[in-house]
């Protein structure tokens, strides 16, 4: 059965550097940190000025430290930031300025290569934690969508220790059948980078009000065709991963197996999925609050996927332990070149 620990130590292999913009002003960001470096889960960049940091705790007097406004680089980074977005109209004396804000500032670390990924979010609005990322590094491949998933794993009677992607549940509001056969292949690529694949074989659901035809309408061929294409396009010889795959379900017949032998007894699934696609952003965001805060289920996330380089958000109700394990998810992610 996969557990949290297992993330921790596929990162401890990788020590790759993440950096966190929140340092200066988020409590639960510099214990997270403790956390990471004693469990050697990353190599943390914290931004900030070095003295106020230290001041709060001297144990910082190890750890790298920057800040913006006396960083060698910044005038640099500050050129590259101009490169990247003068042509959608930003002058080179509001680059010098936005590079102060600490989410610009560490996302261009992450752009440029001084660190391999980034955590924030504890502090800040999703669209203030990600707006940098999406405009700065931008989409793994041209044309295709940026989504996010959750991860979803603890006990209770239902899930019985089962672990789970869900997605779209943080960011994109109304994809159409195109973007959501991608979301399926971000997630299923999001599964097997943190090796949870290594427990439960991948099983795929496209998820809606309707079982395999039960009902009739636009969203239901939407999710139908995604299906199909997200099959067509991504079969497990060209991607590498043996997977099971069926939509268009509903959760029951997704979830539940006597359900599945009644509803869709044909089904590659069989009740038993682990990887749910669901048809926007309002069913998957209220499902997966409802599997924590009803199921007694941890969720973890957004994480973003389909980023050139990983950048994650954390949720502004997160525990220390939220920020450990989403660095050492996004420690994982920066591992793609290597795989």
């Amino acid at each position: 059965m996969f557990k949290i620990k297992d993330l921790y130590k596929e990162a401890e292999k990788l020590q790759k550097t993440i950096v966190f913009p929140e340092a200066a002003f988020s409590a639960r960001t510099l214990e997270a940190v403790k956390i990471i470096t004693k469990k050697k889960i990353a190599k943390p960049i914290l931004i900030g000025d070095e003295s106020a940091i230290i001041l709060a705790d001297k144990a910082f007097k190890k750890y790298q430290i920057i800040n913006p406004k006396t960083f060698e680089k910044t005038k640099e980074l500050a050129k590259s930031l101009y490169q990247k977005r003068k042509e959608k109209g930003l002058t080179l004396e509001q680059a010098q300025e936005l590079i102060l804000d600490p989410y610009y500032f560490a996302t261009m670390l992450v752009a440029e290569g001084y660190a391999d990924g980034m955590v924030g979010g504890a502090e800040a609005s999703t669209a203030k934690t990600i707006k940098p990322a999406l405009q700065l590094i931008k989409g793994e491949k041209k044309g295709k969508p940026i989504s996010s998933c959750f991860l979803i794993y603890g006990k209770n009677k239902f899930l019985d220790g089962k672990t789970m992607i869900v997605s779209d549940a943080g960011l994109l509001p109304n994809p159409n059948q195109d973007e959501l056969a991608e979301i399926a292949y971000q997630s299923l690529q999001t599964y097997c980078k943190l090796a949870i694949n290594k427990f439960q074989e991948p099983k795929i659901a496209f998820l809606s009000y309707s079982t395999k035809g039960s009902a009739k309408g636009e969203e239901i061929d939407k999710v139908s065709n995604a299906c199909q294409k997200f099959k067509k396009e991504h079969s497990p010889v060209k991607v590498g991963v043996d997977y099971k795959c069926d939509g268009e379900l509903q959760f029951d017949a997704a979830m539940v197996k006597e359900v599945a032998s009644h509803k869709c007894p044909d089904s590659e699934v069989q009740g038993d999925a682990n990887i749910l696609i669901y048809p926007n952003l309002e069913t998957g965001n209220v499902n997966y609050k409802t599997m924590q805060y009803i199921g007694g289920l941890n969720a973890i996330g957004p994480i973003l996927q389909g980023l050139k380089k990983p950048v994650n958000d954390l949720s502004r109700g997160c525990s220390v332990q939220d920020i450990v394990a989403v660095t050492a998810i996004t420690a994982l992610q920066s591992n793609k070149e290597e795989k």
